[in-house]
């Protein structure tokens, strides 16, 4: 986050709570967290703090533009605060880490579809699937020699 968060909140009509603050905290230190992880960081970091309340305060900074909401197949969404450049995501299979990779061709939308069915496309959301290098390693070590 480039500006105080406090400030970044009231520049988006947000009001400034310890509970938001403390959210938005969470999301800049391990991107793509996920909801229960956010608590987990804000409880450390606040004590006390209702499930509701974090996905309140995510459900805020996501619908202002503050935070990026992505839910890969299979998985709870994870929240970043990466968020007006329409970048994509590389998942793997094994471990589940998320990474983030700039846009596949050009400027937002990135992708043109082949027919947009009459639909005004103003973003694209790509999920590459595929293993970590950690994941490809681990796999090398522990397979058999013959």
């Amino acid at each position: 986050m480039s500006a105080d968060p406090a400030d970044l909140l009231r520049q988006h009509g947000i009001q400034v709570t310890a509970q938001r603050l403390a959210v938005l905290r969470a999301v800049a230190g391990q991107p793509h967290i996920t909801a229960d992880g956010v608590a987990e960081v804000v409880r450390a970091e606040i004590g006390a703090i209702s499930r509701q309340s974090v996905y309140d305060a995510l459900g805020v900074l996501v619908e202002k533009g503050l935070l990026r909401r992505i839910q890969p197949v299979g998985s709870p969404a994870r929240f970043e605060n990466r968020v007006g450049d329409n970048h994509h995501h590389l998942i793997c299979r094994i471990c589940g880490r998320v990474v983030d990779v700039d846009c596949a061709v050009g400027a937002a939308p990135c992708l043109t579809a082949a027919d947009d069915q009459g639909f005004e496309i103003d973003e694209a959301e790509v999920a590459y699937w595929g293993r970590c290098p950690e994941c490809v390693a681990q796999a090398r070590n522990t397979s058999p020699t013959l």
